[in-house]
């Protein structure tokens, strides 16, 4: 960071500037490298930050442009770093400086140099203090002056408050019951979405930026509020409203229901209407009508987000059935009461002629005990196709998650008997 915040420093020394066209923003690992960045004064050139130009935006969305991140976080996912970003380098600090200044990734450093930096050597050894890790760590079960101002209420249970739009009471356990509801059959299920292969939890997990023309600002606007107080999905992810609506949001999502289109909506399939997939999920539970997606190879693959199964799940979607799973996201869709399903080898969507706009029924037994991990299933639609998936509960445990509706039920029936 010390060697970023210097090709920052020495840039602005020789009158360089971030290209109009970047945007630049800056999120330090640690409280102790925001203190020897002040330490060292060089923070104050990593302050020219900001979000992306509208015009900027819009040109990008309108010319379908291939618009480039340099980032030095750990995941390089299309849309990560902003919604509009479809290619995604992995790079070290002084790096990412380096590529916003010169306004592409098309550059040889090695032959086309930006500036040119100091040796910052005397620098790390003046502003790298021990008593700066001492200090900040020191204080860590101490908490702030804001903080420890909280006020905490004596009940052993939390009070939600109702105003928050931070954080909610979720669903999960509205008219839960003490004894498990066990299997139960998905029958005449709509296609929600229909994927290829390569289906990320990027893909699937609400992230980023909330965009303007979304479900989640659309809830916002209506009760007043202005853009720049949205903040983002990941400081909303305890409020399941918000986080439900930008399920399946992410605006480079191809769905093959849109043949083709590239964006975070679906068809519903009773009347034909192109809708956001959250509002094509709302009116499929208001109409009393299970859901499920089929998907490719590797579905879920990537960071084994929480919510890109919480999310499906608070959409009502009741199966995916696919060509294979990353193997920690199918372990959290069972963990949701999400039933994961695998095509038999050399068969998928397509070679099975199934379009999405077909309605499924899983042939599962209606006793948890009939049903084993890994067994096969037929599953036929209401075009008179059929065809058999492997059922994939991998363990008993699992299969006892699904007969209490989730994990999340399971847990709390065998704490209450304790």
């Amino acid at each position: 960071m010390l060697g970023a915040a210097l090709v920052a420093k020495k840039a602005s020394e020789l009158g360089l500037q971030v290209k109009p066209w970047v945007k630049t923003s800056l999120a330090p690992g640690s409280g102790v490298v925001t203190k020897y960045l002040l330490k060292s004064g060089l923070q104050k050139y990593f302050d020219q930050q900001g979000d992306l130009d509208e015009t900027v935006a819009s040109a990008i969305a309108e010319n379908d442009i291939v618009a480039a991140a340099v980032l030095s976080g750990n995941r390089n996912f299309e849309g990560r770093v902003h919604p509009l970003t479809r290619a995604n380098y992995l790079a070290s600090p002084p790096l990412v400086v380096a590529y916003a200044l010169a306004g592409t990734v098309d550059i040889d450093f090695d032959k086309e140099p930006i500036g040119t930096g100091k040796d910052g050597k005397s620098v790390v050894q003046s502003s790298v203090l021990p008593d700066m890790f001492k200090s900040t760590y020191e204080s860590i079960t101490k908490g702030n002056p804001t903080w420890n101002e909280l006020s905490v209420p004596d009940s052993k249970l939390y009070s939600w408050d109702p105003n928050s739009t931070y954080i909610h009471d979720p669903p999960y356990f509205k008219g839960m019951t003490m004894d498990p509801p066990g299997a139960k059959r998905v029958k005449d299920a709509y296609c929600l979405l229909n994927f290829g292969d390569s289906i990320t939890t990027d893909h699937i997990s609400p992230a980023g930026s909330i965009h303007k023309d979304s479900p989640a600002a659309n809830t916002f606007l209506s009760v007043g509020w202005i853009r720049k107080d949205f903040n983002s999905y990941g400081s909303r992810r305890g409020n399941d409203e918000v986080m439900a609506r930008g399920t399946f949001a992410n605006i480079r999502i191809v769905n093959k229901l849109l043949n083709g289109e590239v964006g975070p909506k679906t068809v519903h399939i009773p009347t034909g209407e192109k809708l956001y997939v959250f509002d094509a999920a709302t009116r499929y539970k208001a109409d009393g009508h299970d859901t499920i997606v089929l998907a490719g190879a590797e579905y879920g693959s990537g960071s084994s987000r929480d919510w890109a199964a919480k999310g499906p799940m608070l959409l009502g979607v009741k199966a995916v059935i696919a060509k294979s799973f990353e193997r920690i996201h199918r372990s959290n869709l069972v963990g949701m009461g999400i039933v994961p399903l695998c095509f038999k080898a050399g068969e998928d969507a397509d070679t099975l002629g199934l379009t999405g706009h077909e309605r499924y029924t899983i042939d599962l037994p209606s006793s948890i005990s009939e049903i084993k991990p890994g067994q096969d299933v037929t599953v036929t639609t209401d075009n008179g196709k059929s065809f058999t998936c492997t059922v994939r509960f991998d363990t008993e445990v699992e299969l006892e998650y699904f007969n209490h509706g989730g994990i999340l039920h399971y847990v709390i029936r065998n704490l209450s008997k304790q």
